[in-house]
């Protein structure tokens, strides 16, 4: 069994010790040996200086360097080489050396057959005594942290250890001088936390070739779909617009408005229509409206008169002036044309573990709303390469990241969504040239959507033929609705 130290923990700890290339190997691990002091000085008495680790149930990393051996003498050895030191702390890399305080090493270790490794006269880092079990899988160490002897660099404890002794693992290596030949690893090959094919310009041409495809059933008299694009000021609504239309386009294009600003950019209700570089449009459009606030943007009533339709296109919206039924334009008796068949949430990716609490709120109450009119709805996950480095150096690692994972469970709780409707992509920002990964995800994404919008339709063509079969029967019966009542999206019967 090998120790947890990694190449990269011993590099760092062989610069602060400061006397060349070191080699460490490990003498005593507790998931091994056990927690017992007297086995810990049996296998690490009389083997010169040593490096002690702690791995504890937060995913910190810390520990202590001995220059000198232990000896089981009940005695405090003053070793002005000795250090503290961490590595990583709540997972993140975090590298600081604690140097023993002033000219002087006083009490710097405690050399005690009962205890554990015990560093300070404070007991600055104090591991354990005598035997402590495992329990399932984590060991509850009885010892303490608590700086004296030596210097914190300003750190509290609980910014080292999270203020607990509950490790996973404790290690003790042997550090001798010698360069270490360091074993490279075949890099493992990480399991997809989605199954998704290789964005690559063989799906990019399959994926445009497919959405190009759809349209709304033929039952219906319908020419476009409609995806209504909602999310918080800057999230990426129209920049994934201008995205899907530069990969139809062939071209970086920018026809929907966007940048940084306070509020959002978009102040209308557009919905965009998207056309092949030989100029035939597809079936489908883009719906881009102002960004939702905490205090101003969409609210819940012009969230209803969007879904139902009532809302003409280039409608401007005015937080002074909200719309009404008596706003000019105002579409009194919307077809199915004019309403939203698909719900698309877009929220950033670097950003959803710290959403307003009152913006959930107020998207929630959008869902409900949506739920009612039975609209289906998904989230486009954006700026996945600001919210992790792996991903903008390589789109394609997007679904192996296990950043992007957590992101999606996250807005997944958040919305209340399955896990397969939350959808990350990468908008054109920077380029000035088409990518077929960041095309391909894009795609990947809008296909995703038309799909819950083609289930939704088909719902509505079941619903419509029930409806018809229903009247007929009323008609023969000599009563029942006339022939000319429409059933729409929205009402209770469809």
């Amino acid at each position: 069994m090998i120790g947890q130290l990694t190449d990269a923990d011993m590099d760092q700890l062989e610069t602060w010790i400061g006397t060349g290339p070191k080699t460490f190997t490990l003498l005593y691990k507790i998931t091994r040996d056990g927690c017992d002091s007297a086995i810990f000085h049996q296998k690490c008495d009389n083997q010169g200086p040593t490096v002690t680790v702690l791995y504890n149930t937060s995913g910190s990393v810390f520990g202590g360097y001995a220059g000198q051996s232990w000896h089981s003498q009940n005695a405090w050895i003053n070793d002005n080489t000795a250090f503290l030191y961490q590595l990583r702390f709540s997972g993140n890399q975090q590298v600081n050396k604690f140097p023993v305080k002033g000219s002087n090493a006083v009490n710097t270790y405690y050399d005690g057959p009962s205890h554990g490794p015990l560093f300070g006269a404070g007991n600055d880092l104090f591991t354990f005594t005598e035997k402590i079990s495992n329990n399932s899988g984590t060991f509850a160490l009885n010892g303490s942290m608590a700086f004296s002897s030596y210097d914190s660099k300003g750190l509290t404890t609980d910014q080292i250890s999270n203020g607990h002794m509950n490790v996973t693992e404790l290690e003790v290596y042997k550090v001798t001088d010698g360069m270490r030949i360091v074993k490279k690893e075949t890099p493992k090959e990480v399991k997809p936390w989605r199954n998704a094919p290789e964005l690559n310009d063989k799906l990019l041409d399959q994926l445009k070739e497919e959405i190009a495809q759809i349209k709304p059933p033929s039952d219906l008299d319908l020419t476009d779909i409609r995806v209504l694009l909602l999310g918080p000021v800057g999230s990426g609504k129209s920049s994934f617009y201008n995205t899907v239309n530069s990969v139809f386009r062939g071209r970086i294009s920018q026809r929907a408005r966007c940048g940084t600003s306070a509020h959002s950019i978009t102040t209308a209700y557009k919905p965009y229509t998207v056309s092949k570089q030989d100029g035939s449009r597809l079936k489908f459009r883009l719906c881009d409206t102002r960004g939702l606030e905490v205090s101003q943007g969409l609210d819940m009533l012009e969230c209803n008169f969007l879904l139902d339709g009532h809302v003409p296109d280039h409608y401007e919206f005015n937080p002074a002036t909200p719309i009404t039924p008596e706003s000019p334009g105002f579409i009194q008796k919307p077809g199915l044309a004019d309403k939203v068949h698909c719900v698309l949430f877009v929220l950033e990716a670097n950003t959803v573990a710290n959403l307003p609490t009152k913006l959930v709120e107020k998207m929630n109450s959008f869902q409900k709303l949506m739920n009612q009119k039975g609209i289906p709805q998904a989230v486009l996950l954006t700026k996945v390469d600001v919210a992790c480095t792996e991903v903008a150096e390589n789109v394609s690692s997007v679904f192996r990241n296990t950043n992007m994972e957590k992101a999606v469970d996250t807005v997944a709780k958040l919305l209340g969504l399955p896990r397969n409707n939350v959808l990350p992509v990468k908008n054109y920002e920077n380029e000035v040239q088409l990518e077929a990964a960041t095309s391909a995800l894009a795609l990947l994404a809008l296909r995703q959507a038309l799909y819950f919008t083609e289930d939704f339709l088909e719902d509505v063509v079941e619903k419509r033929a029930s409806a018809k079969a229903a009247r007929g029967r009323g008609t023969s019966g000599g009563s029942g609705e006339s022939k000319g009542e429409r059933v729409e999206i929205g009402s209770d019967s469809a």
